[in-house]
C-alpha cells in the first residue's frame, strides 16, 4: 500500500500545526542526534555497509542473541514484504483490524489468507492449518494488546506454525512483551522491531527481524545489499548505543491519554475505543472521517488517522495517537465545531 497510511501530509496544502495521525512519541528531543549526524556528515563519501553489520552487532549484543538472529531493513514494512516472499504462496492467518501491509505483503507473493477479529480469542483451528500467523501487539490501529504468556502458549502449542509477531509499539505499553531471546526455546517465533516510534524519526526507516538463525539465513537470500543509507545506519547507531537519551515517560503519556479520552468521550458524537496503548480508534455517528479529517485541515491545521482502509473498520473511523495536553484539547473544541457545522 503507496498510500493510505498515516501522517499523510504530502497529500495536503496546508500547513500542519499538530498531527495526531502518526503513533510517535511526541517528546522526543533531537539534538544531540542531530548534532551527531552533522560531526559525522563525511561519511557520507564512502558507501554504507552492505548489510547494516554494525547494528546487528549492537542489537545481538544488547538482545541476548547471536548476529546470525538478526536481519535489518529498510523500515518495518520491508521486513513484512521480505518475510511473504520467503515463504511465497504460503498459508497465511491475518487478524483484523490490523496494519494493512502485512494482507498486501501476502497478496503480492501469492498467500492463501484467512483471516480473525483481533478481540477474540485465537482461532485454534486456523493454528493448525496456517503456516505463518501475523499479529501485531499492541495493535495498530486500536491498541488491542495480547500478553505475553497468551502469546508464550500460543507459540509452544502450534510448533508448526511459524508466528511473525511485529513489535513495533513495544515501549507503548508497560505490560511485559516478548523478548529477542524468546527465540532460543521458541524456533517458530519471529519478531520485527521498529527504530523510530519511541524516538519520534520514521522518516529513518530501520527496523529489524529476530529469528532462528535458519530462517535469517533464508531471509538473507533476499536482502539488497546497501539498501540501507550512511545515515540512517549511523543514526540508529547513535540511538541504540545511547538509549537514555530516548527514554518513553509512557506512565505519563498513558494517563494523558486517559484524560484525552474521556474529553472526547463526553461529545455526543462520538463513540471511544478503550485501548492498552497511547493510540485508539473513534467511531463517529453521524458524519463520516474523510469529512472530519478534510475540515480539521483546512480550518485548523490538524492532522488525523482516517482508519476507513483498515480491514473491518468504515468510512466512520478515525485513529488519534495523543499528543501534548493543550493540543489535545484543541483537537476536542475542533471536533465540537464540526459537529455544529453537520448539525446545520
Amino acid at each position: 500500500m503507496l498510500f493510505g497510511h498515516g501522517d499523510d501530509h504530502y497529500n495536503t496544502q496546508h500547513i500542519i500545526k499538530i498531527n495526531f495521525s502518526s503513533n510517535v512519541w511526541y517528546g522526543a528531543n533531537h539534538d544531540r542526534l542531530k548534532k551527531h549526524l552533522f560531526d559525522n556528515f563525511t561519511q557520507l563519501r564512502r558507501y554504507p555497509e552492505p548489510d547494516a553489520g554494525s547494528l546487528k552487532k549492537i542489537i545481538a549484543d544488547q538482545s541476548g542473541i547471536q548476529e546470525n538472529n538478526v536481519v535489518i531493513t529498510n523500515g518495518s514494512i520491508t521486513a513484512f514484504y521480505l518475510l511473504a516472499q520467503v515463504w511465497t504462496a504460503a498459508k497465511s492467518a491475518i487478524a483484523y483490524p490490523s496494519f494493512a501491509e502485512y494482507e498486501d505483503a501476502c497478496k503480492r507473493f501469492g498467500h492463501e489468507i484467512s483471516y480473525f477479529p483481533i478481540k477474540e480469542k485465537f482461532n485454534k483451528l486456523i493454528c493448525q492449518e496456517k503456516q505463518l500467523y501475523w499479529i501485531c501487539n499492541p495493535n495498530n490501529p486500536d491498541g488491542t494488546l495480547h500478553t505475553r504468556s497468551e502469546l508464550l502458549e500460543l507459540i509452544t502449542t502450534y510448533p508448526k506454525t511459524i508466528f511473525i509477531i511485529d513489535q513495533s509499539y513495544l515501549s507503548f505499553t508497560t505490560e511485559k512483551l516478548l523478548k529477542p531471546a524468546d527465540i532460543h526455546n521458541h524456533p517458530n517465533l519471529i519478531l520485527v522491531h521498529s527504530i523510530s516510534k519511541t524516538q519520534n524519526v520514521p522518516g529513518l526507516r530501520i527496523g529489524y527481524i529476530i529469528g532462528a538463525s535458519e530462517f535469517i539465513t533464508q531471509i538473507n537470500q533476499y536482502i539488497i545489499p546497501w539498501s540501507l543509507n550512511t545515515f540512517a545506519i549511523e543514526a540508529a547507531r547513535y540511538i541504540l548505543l545511547n538509549p537514555h537519551q530516548f527514554i518513553l515517560p509512557v506512565d505519563r503519556w498513558k494517563k494523558e491519554t486517559t484524560e484525552f479520552l474521556s474529553a472526547l468521550a463526553s461529545i455526543d458524537n462520538l463513540e471511544v475505543f478503550p485501548t492498552a496503548t497511547t493510540f485508539f480508534l473513534v467511531r463517529l455517528k453521524k458524519g463520516n472521517a474523510h469529512e472530519l479529517k478534510n475540515y480539521l485541515l483546512a480550518n485548523h491545521g490538524i492532522l488525523i488517522r482516517d482508519a476507513s482502509n483498515f480491514r473491518g473498520l468504515d468510512a466512520s473511523y478515525i485513529r488519534l495517537s495523543t499528543q501534548t495536553p493543550k493540543e489535545n484539547s484543541e483537537l476536542v473544541d475542533a471536533i465540537r465545531q464540526w459537529e455544529q457545522t453537520i448539525a446545520q
